[in-house]
């Protein structure tokens, strides 16, 4: 199994403070300058519920991430408890922003082999794995940046209920049934730290100046991406192209880690916006549990790759205070004799309240 350069993972905390620092304080305000007039209380400043269901039959396959799920909750602004409030006023980003909002998730992820009829499984594939997590974080609106952190704490094993999931799956749609499950992953708690920054380098510019089409622009957001943890720790950076009609205040949509970040976020200043969207995204990864196999305990392994490449095109509509949006993601080979790159589509449905 590769072992990452001794000293990386102290690295990549250090990194994970740095970024975190990253805003530094804002400038004090002149004595004489008239003060700022609070935000606007509106539309745009619901709670936001978000309903994701990913899935590689989307791509024609049945094999490594096959499955998620996640529903998660975003308060308006200032809506975050004092339990993850307190902790904010520890981080500058979070710290200084007068719309701190908080993010509760709940989640599941499955992963499998190509050969789901092979029992035992091939040794020499991505072992049988799940994970079953619920999610506390923060998410920072500032002057044209996003920032997210999320603490995600769960079990990887059988007490985190993939099984029973794809089998009664299988069983309700009558496809093949995974013959491989007594080999998955031991159980196992799991924590990770995620935080992301994304940008608004190029905000909505518009393309033509004909009443015809003067809606249409597009906006460019990169972004920068980092996880510390048992189940995954690795950075990343990418950015996202879209391209539509009154696009709406967004950094684009959620995603089920790893990934692009994505956010539960939106507003719109329109009754309707629509977008189409190409990201990429480079992950350094350190570890990935679900290809390294446990921490302390003997279990199914393979030789991962450290550097992953992942591109993703889709479509988000919002109409009014809904936005369903599509992903499919093309995600490149994570392991040593991977057969072929893996893809997956996602669906999500946010709802202001």
């Amino acid at each position: 199994m590769n072992r990452p350069p001794l000293g990386a993972g102290r690295q990549l905390a250090a990194c994970v403070l740095a970024l975190s620092l990253w805003a530094g304080p804002a400038p004090a305000a002149d004595p004489g300058e008239a003060p700022l007039e609070a935000p606007v209380e509106g539309p745009s400043e619901n709670g936001v519920l978000t309903l994701q269901f990913d899935n590689d039959l989307f791509g024609g396959t049945d094999r490594h991430f096959t499955h998620g799920t996640r529903f998660a909750w975003l308060t308006p602004p200032g809506g975050a408890p004092d339990f993850l409030s307190a902790p904010a006023g520890l981080l500058p980003p979070f710290a200084e922003s007068d719309r701190l909002r908080a993010s509760f998730s709940i989640g599941q992820n499955i992963f499998t082999p190509t050969d789901i009829t092979r029992d035992p499984p091939d040794p020499d594939d991505r072992p049988y794995a799940g994970w079953l997590y619920a999610g506390f974080g923060l998410v920072a609106e500032g002057d044209g940046h996003l920032d997210n952190l999320e603490l995600d704490l769960g079990v990887v094993g059988s007490y985190a209920l993939a099984k029973e999931v794809q089998t009664g799956w299988h069983d309700l749609i009558n496809i093949t049934e995974p013959e491989g499950w007594d080999a998955q992953l031991k159980n196992e708690p799991g924590v990770v730290l995620y935080y992301s920054r994304s940008w608004q380098a190029l905000p909505r510019y518009q393309l033509f100046e004909t009443p015809l089409l003067e809606d249409l622009a597009v906006d460019i957001v990169p972004h920068g991406s980092l996880a510390l943890g048992n189940v995954f720790t690795f950075g990343a950076l990418g950015g996202t192209i879209r391209f539509g009609n009154d696009l709406p205040n967004d950094y684009g949509p959620p995603r089920i880690r790893p990934s692009l970040p994505g956010t539960d976020f939106f507003k719109s200043d329109d009754p309707f916006g629509w977008y189409l969207f190409a990201g990429v995204e480079g992950r350094y990864v350190l570890r990935n549990i679900f290809l390294d196999g446990n921490s302390f305990r003997d279990s199914p392994s393979v030789d991962k790759k450290f550097i992953v490449g992942e591109l993703q095109i889709g479509w988000a509509v919002i109409l009014g205070p809904v936005r369903l949006s599509y992903t499919h993601a093309f995600r490149s080979k994570e392991f040593e004799g991977q057969d072929g790159h893996s893809q997956f589509g996602s669906m999500s449905l946010s709802v202001r309240f």
